[in-house]
């Protein structure tokens, strides 16, 4: 179940902004910090946040935004750079292009003014330019009242000698003003920020009508007067008779579409008094006033059910679920939609940014919410709580509808239905990785100091071929000066759809380019002298992902398994080769001829390192500095069975990094054994009596909430795998030479389905869990070769295994520590062991298109079908080849 109709819904539906607050004036930005971008704290607590999950969070996607590393120390001075551009004598283009690029998606802004004084930020008009529509007033009801009482201080004669007339003409003017901004079209709503004046715990209207109410406000007026001074409406009497004033004309009003108020609730500074936060505190006086819409901002956290439970309850209410984004830490942003949606109707859920200040804390807010609202709708359609349609329409009445209802909008834009939203293309999230994330100046400065020549652009094609263009590094440099790292540089649209010989298949058209986003990150020297590699994801023309990338599927599989089960993993791949000497005709490649006995973990192997033009002496020297130049590291070599064979062990890494490291580390290989005479091959049976050539891949899960070594987890994550190996195998072994290594009780993982501990006759064997050995959700894959590309064979295995997490499947296939092929069908039959790989590519292949479930796994159908075509003309090749034409030919290209 892809889900792509509603997750290009969550990326695109505009956003009515129903609450936000103007931008500082570039003369007092510096009035706050610019921690206090993802925090509410104030003063001496700032100095804390930046260890919350919040703050680090936020510092990652800016650092993506901006091209830097993603620390505090590059991000801030960057922000602080952006913020330079504004001042005297400058442009303000980069600036204004910034804050337009914060507000990216953004339909209109409802703006309370109210927060600073006027001198201090923008007046909300100005705001206009940044997003697609008009931007509206939110009338804060404290600072009118304020401004009115300032008025009357400066104007009274004897302040201290206030008659109850001072009094009556003070709360006149009041609710004058709010006559004139319930007629103001420019006025869409009211907010009071009561909550942070003693609390939500306002009396009944009754209670407001009594004389000893009335008596204790004009007291309270009376002392403000005396004063002379005032700075501050921290007065519990009048507050409330200021708010129900305000009730009263809003209840009263000739409009049928009444002016809602909105009320801060929970989440807040110090200035509040946390426990009267709680909107259950609202109850009395949202009955007295059912006429008047009331919104419940701020998500009303840590009170998320309370305000899910009065917006269900009363039709007069609506819940907010704004703030939150960035101000707490993913987990509990998904808790607060997930408790917002378990009472209150959707029809009544608003969402804003809560912007304020700077321009930064409007475009972490929509980053982190359309993250979160995509993991938590996926969630409930893939569950059955909804349908597809259903949670697309949630969408657009949570961030759209909603809001232009309730404050009376006439907005021009008009919300596609939810049944004809494209299911073909789906928008890059304005949070997605970002391959070029790297910071321009650093790889500017890495290719200065590393005299590098030329820059590699290398990708890995359907038919597991590594390609690459090769740029000079001044073409390199211009790119980065000009174009901020991204650079001009295309590639074919045929590029995944080329055989090994340059001839397209059938179903592809040499017509149109790819844009290539460099990924300077995995940026790394070699595989020659003087060269740097680095690899590329492939995008549309428009910009947006393309279905049939590599790299952008392996991505994509592992983001979905962290965004919708909090899933994390390492991989870790052995690299086997078989070293050949070159030769003239009849052979091209032929064994070594000193072979000395060579075999698996033979000291007799080695023997001859550090003699010349041995390629001991290689390994031990120059391919050893280059993996090193590369930032490589080799956890163990030995030699394997067959002549000529060894293996090298690569670290554990992320998938994508372990990829490209494992890319990259044969290319070197490949490399230094050309420059002395020799043939590197990854063929999986070179030798008809030897043993096979591998490339097995070491792998852990781990999960955000059940921890690291978790059985809860990795059980039914390797029970997916074996549940869909038939149709995996079709990426692990993807060549039809692929199976002449599928045989039984030759440590090659044999032909059976199913898995052992420390077991090596099984094709899963788990390798942790005893002392010494690592932890428990440790396991390898042995039957992956060399001729698999490696982005689709992770994808594939990860998109299974998240399949099992996600559907809680059962390991009902037991630990096997026998081989398979020598027991009875008795015997295997109570291990669990009642199915057979595929016999070759084609069967294979007809799992794969069988398996519909691992099909929606990994999220391109047309991915699918694509490498469905080219191993079918690939087949089409091969079989025209007699046994030994066929083994030198895949001997040459791989």
């Amino acid at each position: 179940m892809d889900l792509k109709a509603l997750r290009n819904a969550v990326r695109t539906t505009p956003i009515v902004d129903n609450h936000a607050h103007p931008l500082l004036k570039a003369e007092h930005q510096t009035k706050h910090s610019l921690l206090s971008i993802a925090t509410e704290a104030h003063g001496d607590a700032l100095n804390d946040s930046p260890s919350s999950l919040a703050h680090i969070r936020g510092v990652k996607q800016l650092a993506g935004l901006l091209d830097v590393e993603p620390t505090w120390e590059a991000v801030e001075p960057a922000l602080q750079a952006k913020r330079s551009s504004q001042g005297p004598g400058t442009s303000a283009g980069d600036w204004t292009d910034w804050v337009r690029s914060c507000m990216q998606g953004i339909e209109t802004l409802l703006l309370d003014d109210g927060l600073d004084s006027g001198d201090e930020t923008h007046e909300y008009g100005w705001h206009d330019q940044f997003v697609t529509g008009k931007c509206k007033r939110i009338v804060r009801i404290e600072a009118l009242a304020v401004d009115i009482i300032r008025r009357h201080i400066a104007t009274a004669s004897k302040p201290e000698q206030w008659e109850r007339r001072a009094v009556l003409r003070i709360l006149g003017d009041f609710e004058r003003e709010i006559g004139r901004c319930l007629a103001d079209p420019e006025v869409v709503g009211f907010k009071s920020i009561i909550c942070y004046r003693g609390g939500l715990d306002i009396p009944s209207k009754t209670h407001m009508e009594s004389q000893t109410q009335i008596q204790a406000t004009e007291e309270e007026i009376g002392g403000i007067a005396q004063r002379g001074e005032f700075t501050r409406l921290q007065h519990k009497a009048l507050n409330h008779f200021l708010i129900h004033a305000a009730a009263k004309l809003i209840a009263t009003s000739s409009s049928e579409k009444k002016k809602p108020i909105q009320f801060h609730t929970g989440l807040g500074d110090n200035d509040i008094i946390l426990t009267k936060s709680s909107p259950s505190h609202l109850q009395t006086f949202i009955a007295d006033y059912p006429t008047v819409p009331i919104v419940i901002l701020h998500a009303s956290y840590p009170w998320t059910r309370e305000a899910g439970y009065l917006a269900a309850m009363y039709p007069n209410v609506y819940a907010d679920v704004g703030e939150v984004f960035p101000f707490i830490s993913r987990q509990g942003q998904e808790s607060v939609m997930k408790q917002i949606l378990e009472l209150c109707p959707w029809s009544k859920i608003l969402w804003s940014t809560d912007g304020h200040w700077f321009p930064e804390t409007y475009v972490l807010a929509t980053m982190q919410m359309r993250e979160v609202l995509e993991t938590t709708l996926c969630d409930l359609v893939r569950e059955g709580d909804l349908s597809e349609h259903q949670a697309i329409q949630l969408v657009q009445d949570i961030l759209f509808t909603n809001s232009k209802k309730l404050y009376n909008l006439q907005t021009e834009i008009a919300l596609p239905k939810p049944e004809s939203i494209s299911t073909t293309t789906l928008a890059k999230s304005q949070s997605a990785s970002k391959p070029s994330s790297r910071p321009k100046q650093d790889v500017a400065k890495v290719l200065h100091q590393t005299s590098c020549k030329w820059v590699r652009l290398v990708w890995v094609d359907y038919t597991a071929s590594t390609r690459c263009r090769v740029i000079p590094v001044k073409q390199v440099l211009k790119a980065l000066k000009s174009s901020g790292g991204k650079g001009t540089w295309t590639n074919t649209m045929a590029a995944f759809g080329l055989l090994q010989i340059d001839m397209p298949i059938p179903q592809i058209t040499s017509t149109g380019m790819y844009k290539l986003d460099v990924d300077w990150t995995s940026l790394r020297a070699g595989p020659v002298a003087g060269h740097m590699s680095c690899f590329s994801e492939f995008r549309e023309p428009d910009g947006a992902e393309s279905p049939l990338c590599p790299r952008t599927l392996l991505r994509n599989a592992v983001e979905k398994a962290k965004s919708s089960h909090g899933l994390s993993f390492l991989l870790g791949f052995e690299i086997e080769f078989v070293v050949m000497e070159r030769c003239t005709t009849p052979e091209t490649f032929r064994m070594p001829k000193n072979d000395d006995g060579h075999a698996w973990a033979m000291a007799r192997s080695l023997a001859d390192t550090g003699r010349p033009g041995s390629f001991n002496s290689l390994i031990d020297g120059e391919l050893a500095d280059a993996l090193d130049a590369a930032g490589i590291e080799i956890e163990q070599y030995h030699a394997e069975s067959a002549p000529g064979q060894y293996e090298i062990v690569l670290p554990a890494l992320p998938p994508l990094e372990a990829c490209d490291t494992l890319v990259h580390a044969r290319q070197i290989i490949e490399s230094v054994a050309a420059r002395h005479g020799f043939r590197v091959t990854l063929h999986p049976k070179p030798f008809a009596m030897f043993c096979g050539t591998a490339s097995h891949v070491h792998m852990s899960v781990a999960s955000d909430i059940l921890g690291e070594d978790n059985p809860e987890v990795y059980e039914p994550f390797y029970a997916g795998i074996l549940r869909h190996f038939p149709a995996v195998i079709a990426f692990t072994y993807s060549n039809p030479v692929s199976y002449e290594r599928m045989v039984d009780s030759y440590w090659a993982g044999g032909r059976w389905i199913m898995w052992g501990r420390q077991n090596k006759e099984s094709p899963l064997r788990q390798c942790g869990g005893e002392p010494g050995t690592g932890p428990t959700s440790h396991w390898e894959m042995k039957c992956l070769d060399g001729l698999a590309n490696p982005y689709f064979a992770a994808a594939a295995i990860l998109s299974a295994g998240t399949l099992g997490v996600a559907t809680k499947e059962p390991m009902v296939w037991r630990d096997c520590s026998s081989d398979p092929a020598k027991l009875t069908p008795e015997q295997r039959k109570e291990f669990g062991i009642t199915q057979m790989f595929p016999t070759n590519l084609g069967e294979a292949l007809a799992a794969l298109q069988a398996d519909t479930a691992l099909i929606e796994q990994l999220g391109s159908p047309e991915f699918v079908q694509r490498y469905v075509d080219v191993k079918n003309a690939e087949m089409g090749i091969l079989s025209q080849m007699g046994e030994d034409q066929r083994r030198v030919w895949i001997m040459e290209r791989y």
